[in-house]
């Protein structure tokens, strides 16, 4: 495949992850200024680039907003499966049988399915959930690393002040802990239900993410 082609077929993921690595390169810098900031105010020397990436106020940071994304694409996940809304881009037709709906069991025997259609079974059991099972697991896991480094960081700061710091249970059921979790996740679901909503009357030529700009208002995504 020649370069080109494997740019224009791969521009989005490409892109997205350099984004990705741009921000959190920025969040990296400024992070680290911050931190060291704090740590001077509490008579503690500078961290270098290095041991700040070890730091728990990289991965609280880090985690804390990689929860609250993958709750938000793990629950449209789930909750697009049997909820609709009419009109908007984002939702099956509530009035058609959509294509995603259909059993993969009936077209085991086409060349073109993916080899856990033509296995069934288990394999197939799980591959028919494995957007949905890849999400929970990736919100599992950070909320867990917010979890225990958010603890390390706010026994740190305890400390600092003169203080005793908390165990891993006792941040858990903290009210840091879960306005930290809160304060994303409310954020992450008013972005989703804006796009949800937004897309019944707005469009954008172009994007797979819109209507066509001629489809009515009320004409749902996989409509004729």
């Amino acid at each position: 495949m020649k370069l080109k082609t494997f740019l224009r077929n791969n521009g989005l993921s490409i892109t997205l992850a350099a984004l990705f690595v741009f921000f959190l390169a920025g969040q990296i810098v400024a992070g680290r200024s911050e931190y060291n900031d704090d740590r001077a105010r509490g008579g503690l020397p500078p961290m270098g680039l290095a041991e700040y990436l070890y730091s728990p106020h990289f991965f609280e940071a880090t985690f804390e907003n990689w929860e609250s994304e993958f709750l938000q694409m793990g629950a449209y996940v789930f909750l697009t499966i049997f909820l609709f809304q009419k009109g908007s881009s984002e939702s099956k037709d509530p009035d058609e049988k959509a294509p995603q709906d259909d059993d993969p069991r009936a077209m085991r025997n086409k060349p073109e399915v993916p080899w856990p259609v033509r296995r069934g079974g288990w394999v197939l059991k799980l591959y028919e959930n494995s957007l949905g099972l890849a999400f929970v697991v990736l919100f599992v896991t950070s909320m867990a690393g917010h979890a225990v480094s958010g603890a390390k960081l706010y026994s740190e700061e305890q400390t600092l002040r003169g203080e005793n710091g908390v165990t891993l249970v006792q941040y858990i059921k903290s009210s840091r802990f879960w306005f930290e979790s809160f304060q994303n996740w409310q954020s992450e679901f008013l972005a989703i239900g804006s796009m949800v909503v937004l897309s019944i009357f707005l469009r954008q030529r172009g994007s797979p993410e819109s209507k066509p700009v001629a489809a009515s208002m009320w004409e749902t995504a996989d409509e004729e």
